[in-house]
């Protein structure tokens, strides 16, 4: 093998592993029907490892409406050259769907759904 192979392997491994290794750990990103309880909103969050995340950062929470988190981010990846996005990946989809269930959104998908994010996302069941 020339030294090109070995860097394009090294490269590949670099840009994969943490898909990899996400997807082993939290497992794949899957959409759950979330409603909100008092105006009867409907849409979806996400649970497991977030790929959207890992391929457009802090993008994500700007387009999922939360902008202040977004910009947080953004100035959190710049600061880190964007080890902070590669982290975030592994945590984001659980930290979104908190903030939704915290503030009023509740789980109202099928019951194997419901379940597989109760799961993930480790919410007891009352």
């Amino acid at each position: 093998m020339d030294d090109f192979s070995i860097w394009h392997g090294l490269v590949l491994l670099i840009i994969f592993l943490p898909p990899i290794i996400g997807v082993a750990v939290v497992g794949i990103q899957r959409k759950v029907l979330i409603k909100h309880r008092a105006s009867g909103l409907i849409k979806y969050g996400y649970f497991g490892w977030s790929w959207t995340y890992y391929f457009f950062g802090w993008f994500v929470p700007i387009f999922r409406g939360e902008i202040g988190i977004g910009m947080l981010h953004l100035l959190i990846s710049l600061f880190t050259f964007g080890l902070f996005q590669v982290i975030m990946s592994f945590l984001y989809n659980k930290q979104y769907m908190t903030r939704m269930l915290v503030n009023g959104w509740e789980l109202a998908d099928n019951d194997d759904v419901n379940n597989l994010a109760r799961v993930t996302l480790n919410i007891a069941v009352r």
